[in-house]
Formats: structure tokens, sequence, C-alpha cells
């Protein structure tokens, strides 16, 4: 019997007090009170569970924002371009003016069968990540095949930036070799300004480090060496420290994919120019927060070879404008206060020092605050000062 049923009974043929039925059964006087109200309408329904579920829900999306969710997760899938909740969060937001939270849209692709579970994927939050803090503190570099019609192979030289994953350069050769990587190199560089260092794996078109000592270096080594870039390699056998261009020619070889099949080099150029704006300009990149490539590659000051080919004196503070319109900064174990002013308090800023040269800036908007040389001998920089 019901807990429900025996309340009613102590109530109505017991007679007994509200009081006295909550007392027995552990239960509130209120409920004791509803019930019995709920038997004299209703009759012996009253003894059956009631539904917990609320009478509106606020929160719900509509029926045609489910639709809408669907249908962008297929219509990216088909382009071959990434369809997570968080890309399709940020296509809803930027183009269609809908703010729905990623947890919403998850489940929503969960009941359409359109996630497929993973449950021996490592977590993201098991994996450790290093990123320069400027455009241009580092470039990656890498090559990938990719089949042409016929059974013809295509080569495709690609270099990103490291701090914003912008797509730099994506070209397609019948061969990559050192005078191909020197050209593209070249061109870019004359595009985008020079960058302080170079990561790539140990190909021989890369580097002749492994080629036992009867190379000596090819061009592209010695190009970078005149300009004073630092040249980094991965480790043999450990691609994962190129990650960021692995991931990338995973996302351009997925869009490949999805394309009419280019019968040519030249068609195939075609195609990866159209992907590259696409990456660039269009695609939200989650390791941005949703931002855009080219929005922080060109947001931020670009990174620099060092002029006596050493290691970059550059480094990166990351903070907020106190109340009083300041920042403090540690120099040779003392603490400065930087004057920024009152009008930008709690304002979040990226301070770029090098020796006692500082730049205040502005992440989100890329307005330069302030840019002074640091006097170690007093405490309090004023604004007035250079």
């Amino acid at each position: 019997m019901s807990k429900a049923r025996l309340v009613i009974m102590a109530v109505v043929v017991e007679g007994r007090t509200h009081a006295d039925a909550a007392r027995e059964y552990g239960v509130s006087r209120s409920w004791v009170t509803r019930l019995v109200a709920r038997w004299r309408l209703e009759g012996d329904t009253a003894y059956q569970p009631r539904s917990r579920r609320p009478k509106s829900s606020p929160s719900q999306i509509g029926d045609e924002v489910v639709e809408l969710i669907v249908g962008l997760r297929r219509e990216l899938e088909a382009g071959g371009l990434d369809a997570g909740p968080e890309t399709l969060c940020w296509h809803l937001s930027e183009h269609h003016g809908i703010e729905v939270s990623t947890s919403t849209i998850r489940r929503r692709l969960v009941a359409a069968g359109l996630v497929t579970p993973e449950p021996k994927k490592r977590p993201k939050s098991s994996h450790v990540r290093f990123a320069a803090d400027l455009p241009n503190e580092m470039w990656q570099a890498d090559m990938c095949w990719w089949s042409l019609p016929g059974g013809d192979r295509a080569e495709i030289l690609s270099f990103i930036d490291d701090c914003s994953r912008y797509a730099l350069s994506v070209s397609a050769h019948r061969r990559v070799g050192t005078a191909a990587v020197v050209d593209a190199f070249s061109e870019t560089a004359a595009r985008c300004g020079y960058p302080a260092s170079v990561l790539t794996d140990n190909a021989m078109y890369f580097t002749t480090r492994f080629a036992g000592g009867k190379g000596g270096t090819n061009a592209f080594e010695k190009l970078l060496t005149d300009l004073n870039i630092t040249h980094k390699h991965s480790r043999p056998g450990h691609p994962q420290t190129c990650g960021k261009i692995e991931r990338f020619q995973q996302t351009l070889k997925r869009w490949l994919t999805a394309q009419p099949p280019a019968a040519t080099i030249t068609d195939l150029q075609a195609q990866l120019d159209d992907f590259t704006n696409t990456y660039n300009n269009h695609r939200p990149h989650r390791s941005l927060n949703r931002a855009v490539p080219a929005a922080i590659y060109t947001r931020l000051p670009k990174a620099q070879p060092s002029p006596d080919g050493t290691t970059s004196a550059w480094r990166i503070r990351h903070d907020h404008i106190d109340t009083t319109g300041t920042v403090t900064l540690r120099h040779n174990g003392r603490i400065h206060h930087i004057g920024i002013g009152r009008r930008h308090a709690h304002t979040e800023v990226l301070m770029i020092i090098n020796n006692l040269n500082i730049r205040v800036i502005n992440p989100t908007t890329g307005e330069l605050l302030r840019q002074l040389t640091l006097n170690p001998n007093r405490d309090y920089q004023p604004q007035h000062q250079n």
C-alpha cells in the first residue's frame, strides 16, 4: 500500500488531524493537506504518482531550431568541414543570431543519431598543449600527399602560424624538394614577414641533420641561418611535436575528400586556395575560443627574428588593469607599476616585453594602450613617460 493511500485513510477514515498524520508518516503537513484536497476532487487517482515535469520550459528550443542544428551539421559534414557542437554554436550565433548552449546542441545531435560514441578516445583534458604567444613567433611546416585521378599523386606543402593557426601557404607540387620549400617560404615571408623560428620534421627537404654528415646543410637550412631564424625539429618518430600542422592536414584532407576530384595540379591548387580562404576567414577554431585564424593573426603584433641570431628576448605577460588604472611588472626582482589610465580599469591586457621595451595591448581589439621604455630606477611609471 502506498504512503499516499495510508495518509488519506488516516485522515478520512480514522479522523486524525493533518498534523498527526504528518508526524506518523514522516511527511510535511502541507503535503498531507494537498493530498487530501486532491483526493476529495479526483478520488482514487490521487494515489497515483504525479509527473515532476515542469508545466513550461522557457529554455527549451523550438522544433525549427532543432531542424536548423541538424541541417547545419549535415551541411558542414557534406562540405568536409568540422561540425561539432562548438562549431555549430558559433554558426548559429554568427549567421542566424541564435544563442544555444553547446550542451543543448550535443543532446540534440545525440537524439538525432548524428553522434558516434567513442568511449576509448583519449579525453582532451589529458593533452598538454604549447602555443606561441605572438604571430610569427613560430611557423610549422609539413608535406602531405594527395591522389589525383589516373593514379597520379600530388604533394601539398603547408606553412601555418603556431599562435593563430593561420594558414600562411598551402601549395600543390608534383614533388616537394628543397627548392620548392625555399620558394614557398620566401614568397610567404614576403607577404607576412619573417618568423622568429620554424618547426619542421626531419624530412630531407627541410634538413640534412640525419644525412650522416655527408650533405652539410641544404638551401633551406642555410636561408634560415642567414636570416637568424631558429630552425626547430621534431623528435624522430614523434609527430605530436608538429601536432598543429598534422591536425591542419587532417582538416585539409577531409575538406578535399568532400570536393569534386581535381583532375590536374592546377585544379588542385584552385581547391587549396578556396580551402585556405575558408579555413582562415570563415571557420571558427576551437583552440582560439571560436575566433577565426585571420582575426588572431591580424590583430596581434608580429614577432621577428632575433637580430643577433640568439634566442628571442621577447616574453609575454597576461594581466588585468586594476582599479587604479595600472598594471604591475617584475624586473630584476623589483615590482614596477605602469600607469595605463583609469578608463581602462579591469581591462584584460597583453604585455609584450623585450628587455626594457614594453607594449601593452588590448588582445580583444588589438588597441595599443601604451608603449614605453621601463625606467628600472623608479617604482611607478607615469603615463606621460615614453
